[in-house]
């Protein structure tokens, strides 16, 4: 029932920036708890940060002052800020969406930093 979508993602430089962005279809979108992930070859998925029905935002080590995690609940769309890059960030990025007990995923888009 839920359709997810990942946007946004590219090739940058170290430095520079980009905002991935999550579309979720459903109507009690505001509620839900979105997260986001990533994954490098060879490596596990790797929990990035989230945010809740309440606008409360959590990150992992790796991304605290770094990313920003927004939602937009009139457009059914969560964003992932990302300044700063590093080549360590390099990895497929998803969205999870958590709705009535499921996860519902995105197809994750590539993200790609240079060094």
């Amino acid at each position: 029932q839920v359709q997810v979508e990942e946007s946004g993602g590219g090739l940058v430089q170290g430095g520079e920036s980009l905002r991935l962005s999550c579309k979720a279809s459903g109507s009690s979108f505001s509620t839900n708890v979105v997260a986001w992930y990533r994954q490098a070859p060879g490596k596990q998925r790797e929990w990035v940060g989230q945010i809740n029905g309440g606008g409360s935002t959590y990150y992992a080590n790796s991304a605290k002052g770094r990313f920003t995690i927004s939602r937009d609940n009139a457009k059914s769309t969560v964003y992932l800020q990302m300044n700063s890059l590093k080549p360590e960030d390099t990895a497929v990025y998803y969205c999870q969406v958590q709705y009535w007990g499921q996860d519902y995923w995105g197809q994750g888009t590539q993200v790609t930093v240079s060094s």
